[in-house]
């Protein structure tokens, strides 16, 4: 059903405005008479939690960020079956991001390209959702990503950081640091470590115990992700995310004109997948067994989040298979999960 409303419909409208369409139908799912039902409709068969960062989440498969940027839809998200949902990317000062359009399918590839440039309302918006949903909360683990204002120097990054750490880590689960998206001038100069040390180091000082992960981009060769590897476990950070979007357009197989047009901007989606995969591996055999490694980057089914599992990820995460799928891609796959591994292993 949803393959033919998306066909018919949602690709015919901007992308902005079909996920404005599709995100007032989430919201609905967090009223509580109706988020119950959709919660007994979503959960899966059988126990499929994970625990880690010292917290229990209900299936090892969340939501990256970039969907939910403004803390708005948080509960409907969980009663959809997410384990957690990862709020943002939210900034210190309020910003409306780049132009429109900013954001392009490119549909034979299963694949979004966005720049979106952190839009988003500012941290301290965001403050009064992230406590009402503290006071609600039926399990789903919020993760909050920060990011670097359009505005902020580079030189002045840290305390731009600190300022978000220091509204938002008191009521986060766990704080995500980008310092990867490809669409704020600078931002990915940060993942250099002699920059992104003292960046991290503040971070983790003003999140006063919140758990601390940083997210990277999958451009890095693979010596730079050992080095920040090595600088998460200098500075006893709680994990790394792998990955972020690439400015790579190798192996799509849309027509090259439409890819041209859509211009600049991150690509997500199924093309990233062989990629994302890689920097797993790498990341993984870089880090203690321990620390917590979230893998994202063209994760489509069951099948899919059960690899990356097995291939050492300790979460994983959907974004783009989202928009392809339609609200049941959560139910599906919990439910494949379940299928597929043995209980209380959360492996096949």
């Amino acid at each position: 059903m949803y393959r033919l409303l998306f066909q018919f419909f949602f690709s015919r409208l901007d992308p902005e405005r079909a996920h404005s369409l599709a995100f007032a139908f989430i919201r609905i799912l967090g009223v509580p008479l109706i988020g119950g039902f959709a919660r007994a409709f979503t959960r899966p068969p059988r126990d499929i939690s994970v625990e880690t960062l010292g917290l229990r989440f209900t299936s090892p498969f969340g939501l990256a960020a970039g969907f939910d940027k403004n803390a708005t839809a948080i509960r409907g998200l969980g009663n959809l079956g997410f384990g957690h949902v990862e709020v943002g990317t939210l900034t210190a000062l309020a910003q409306p991001g780049n132009p429109r359009p900013r954001s392009f399918r490119l549909v034979a590839d299963r694949a979004l390209v966005n720049r979106m440039g952190f839009n988003n309302h500012g941290s301290e918006s965001a403050v009064p959702r992230l406590v009402r949903h503290r006071r609600r909360s039926h399990g789903s683990v919020v993760g909050v990503n920060i990011g670097k204002s359009r505005v902020a120097d580079i030189d002045d990054a840290t305390e731009d950081y600190v300022t978000s750490t220091r509204l938002l880590a008191p009521l986060a689960d766990y704080l995500a640091v980008n310092v990867s998206s490809p669409n704020t001038p600078g931002l990915r100069g940060l993942q250099d470590v002699e920059l992104l040390r003292p960046l991290l180091a503040a971070v983790k000082s003003e999140a006063a115990g919140t758990p601390v992960l940083v997210k990277i981009a999958p451009d890095l060769s693979d010596q730079a992700i050992i080095d920040v590897c090595g600088l998460v476990a200098e500075l006893a950070l709680d994990g790394i995310i792998a990955t972020n979007t690439t400015l790579s357009r190798d192996g799509l197989v849309t027509d090259p004109s439409v890819v041209d047009a859509a211009g600049t901007g991150g690509l997500s989606g199924a093309p990233l997948a062989r990629r994302s995969r890689e920097v797993l591996a790498v990341v993984r055999s870089h880090l203690a067994e321990g620390v917590c490694v979230i893998s994202v980057g063209g994760v489509e089914t069951a099948h899919d989040v059960v690899e990356r599992l097995e291939a050492g990820a300790t979460l994983v995460q959907g974004y783009t298979g989202f928009i392809y799928a339609g609200p049941l891609w959560v139910r599906h796959i919990n439910r494949g999960i379940a299928k597929i591994t043995k209980p209380g292993t959360g492996r096949a």
